[in-house]
């Protein structure tokens, strides 16, 4: 792990150099002033540099972690097996989880999918970490996850492509590909995600398990490396839906440390499943569905959930938002956003109180020296917001976030008329993976293409539920649930339901 440089002022012609650069226009007389004042500067917030990060010391011992060899990890989706032991007991007492690669456990390596983070192990534990070992969980390592958690395809990893279970020539969906994988598998019973533009729900979608992206604040996000804080989001992976309401009520809360949390409400989510869903209002949302990317068995498969739904006992009528046909493009133009925390503020999200070690940032720095390590989609952001800054300033993430409150406000009025919305998660069921050889054309579009469906959400702050309802060609189709903020238990009680009385293997389209 590097260590920090000491902080120190500044000499003169380093003074005179920047003033160059930023085109201050100095005489040697303001020159020397602005020296001055900066280095006097610099020397008081070098105590400041020099104090130890109030860290929370973790509490339970743990094995160093080890990269598994090839024989042990046959769809590569393990990133290091380690093993952390929790509580005698509780309600997670005998399960065993899986953290994505973005996730900190200390002692433990975190790479995030990329190779400029090698050697480095963060001194903290993940507020949802402590929390499932709280609960009796074990934790028996990190999952593999997309470079920079920028890629809804698992083929970005530097450390080589995730595999679907289902048919290993097939990607899992990224960024959370490894939780998807170990999951879908059955190597682990739980796994915690993260979910940016799609991350959880995507390989959720493509592996045929349960994927939550809870209401924006709702999980601690301490401990979690960030995308861009209005966006970050981490949540449950699981094999079903009650154990996904099980792992929400665990990591679901206020932790005092993360700002994206504000007022939160939590509920008792297991108390939603087998309730019955008699009438309840789902609202097939029109613009989820034919879109110039969709296959017809996707949509055709989703129209049939709508119909078990209906066989269930809830009200299924078809609903209109048409700004969500170009809500992925809105939620795109906040790129700029994304490179600026993921790269120019080494991974700090800037004007913030959240906790955060800066240790971490010491390590991810090193991505100037080393861009040439950057993956094809990490590659084209920084170059496209590069771009953009120079053309336009920041207007165009102001733009985003101006049109976001529109479209939140589309989906709530939406969300007035039903209880939910459903869509398919992805409009297509689990690709092939490219080539190795793959040009670069190839390997965004596969990182990107998954999720106009999904993105929206993540800037709107909705919940949404992937859960699997049908198959097609072998591999499974996701079915999406969209709720009002907090109203997680309702999605719950719907994909239970629907779970209970279907066998998604034996559904098509």
């Amino acid at each position: 792990m590097l260590a920090a440089m000491a902080l120190r002022p500044p000499s003169r012609d380093e003074i005179r150099e920047l003033a160059l650069r930023l085109g201050l226009g100095l005489d040697a007389a303001a020159l020397g002033s602005y020296h001055g004042l900066v280095a006097g500067l610099v020397g008081g917030l070098a105590a400041l540099d020099a104090a130890p990060d109030d860290l929370p010391a973790p509490r339970y011992p743990r094995s160093p972690g080890r990269r598994p060899p090839d024989a042990e990890n046959r769809l590569g989706a393990w990133a290091v097996k380690a093993r952390v032991e929790g509580a005698a007991a509780g309600p997670l007492a005998g399960r065993s989880a899986v953290l994505k690669d973005n996730v900190m456990l200390a002692g433990v390596p975190l790479a995030n999918g990329t190779s400029i983070l090698e050697g480095y192990a963060p001194p903290m534990d993940a507020t949802v970490a402590t929390r499932i070992l709280d609960a009796g969980g074990t934790i028996l390592g990190k999952a593999v996850c997309e470079a920079h958690c920028f890629s809804a395809g698992s083929h970005t990893s530097a450390s080589g492509p995730v595999r679907n279970p289902h048919r290993p020539t097939h990607t899992t969906g990224g960024s959370s590909s490894g939780c998807a994988a170990l999951v879908a598998s059955g190597e682990v019973d739980l796994a915690i995600g993260g979910d940016q533009g799609g991350s959880i729900r995507v390989p959720a979608s493509f592996c045929g398990i349960v994927g939550l992206k809870p209401s924006h604040g709702l999980v601690p996000y301490t401990g979690i490396l960030p995308i861009e804080p209005t966006v970050d989001h981490a949540g449950p992976m699981t094999a079903n839906v009650a154990d996904n309401a099980l792992l929400l009520e665990v990591i679901a809360g206020p932790d005092g440390l993360d700002s994206r949390q504000g007022e939160v409400r939590v509920e008792r989510y297991r108390e939603a499943l087998g309730a019955g869903i008699g009438g309840l209002r789902i609202g097939l949302l029109r613009e989820g569905f034919a879109r110039p990317e969709s296959q017809p068995e996707v949509d055709a498969a989703l129209r049939g959930a709508a119909r078990r739904f209906e066989k269930l006992g809830a009200r299924v009528a078809e609903v209109s938002v048409p700004a969500h046909r170009s809500a992925g493009a809105v939620g795109f133009g906040a790129v700029q956003s994304f490179v600026h925390t993921l790269l120019w503020t080494d991974g700090c999200p800037s004007g913030r109180e959240d906790l955060f070690p800066t240790c971490y940032l010491e390590s991810h720095r090193r991505w100037r020296e080393r861009a040439s390590e950057l993956s094809a989609p990490m590659k084209t952001i920084l170059l496209l917001s590069e771009y953009l800054r120079e053309q336009a300033g920041w207007r165009l993430p102001a733009r985003s976030m101006n049109a976001m409150r529109g479209l939140r406000a589309a989906y709530d009025a939406a969300l007035e008329r039903c209880d939910a919305l459903l869509m398919p998660t992805t409009p297509m069921v689990a690709t092939p993976l490219p080539e190795p050889d793959a040009p670069p054309e190839e390997l965004v579009a596969r990182a990107f293409g998954p999720v106009g469906n999904t993105l929206p959400f993540d800037h709107t702050h909705h919940p949404a539920l992937s859960f699997p309802c049908a198959s097609h060609d072998g591999l499974p189709v996701g079915a999406m649930l969209v709720g009002r903020r907090f109203e997680e238990g309702v999605l719950y009680r719907l994909a239970h339901a629907f779970e209970r009385h279907a066998e998604w293997r034996t559904l098509g389209p």
